[in-house]
């Protein structure tokens, strides 16, 4: 299975200061990880640029951070709206059982009755545990629950089998 060259980490949601300091909405888990990252892809409709991280951290819900060749405010607001990723190759290898989303989106899902249910679409949080968008047929939310509902994940062969009815 070939990775996503670039994961989608977050988003440019306003300034913070007069100093060109970005507030970030990020996807990452602490949300100040995405700081960590030094090198940021922006995209925009058809637009986009490389820019490097210099500083940054959580403040209050959000996070900010400093980015090069942007110094004060002005400069800030012309990057609002724009959308963060990072290259695949940045993020740190997963423990033995966990998976970035990145890696499961696109995986075929079978149940336990080898029928297909169709394809990780995507995956979001509830508060309560992690859910599986899968796209067939129908779509269908599974949720992401290793060894009760998700009963094994195989990348190689770009598999997951769960214990769910293919008439929910």
């Amino acid at each position: 299975m070939s990775k996503q060259d670039l994961i989608h980490v977050g988003k440019i949601s306003g300034v913070f200061g007069i100093k060109g300091w970005l507030k970030i909405i990020s996807y990452t888990e602490p949300r100040d990880n995405i700081t960590k990252y030094k090198h940021w892809f922006l995209k925009k409709e058809n637009e986009q640029k490389s820019i490097d991280v210099i500083a940054g951290h959580a403040q209050g819900k959000s996070v900010v951070a400093q980015v090069e060749n942007v110094t004060d405010r002005d400069q800030a607001l012309q990057l609002m709206g724009w959308n963060i990723y990072i290259d695949y190759m940045q993020l740190p290898p997963p423990e033995n059982g966990e998976y970035y989303w990145a890696d499961l989106v696109g995986l075929v899902v079978e149940n336990l009755d080898g029928i297909k249910l169709g394809k990780v679409d995507s995956l979001f949080e509830t508060g309560a545990n992690d859910v599986i968008l899968i796209s067939g047929d129908r779509e269908r939310a599974v949720p992401f629950l290793q060894g009760r509902t998700v009963k094994s994940i195989d990348l190689e062969s770009g598999k997951i089998i769960v214990d769910w009815d293919a008439d929910f």
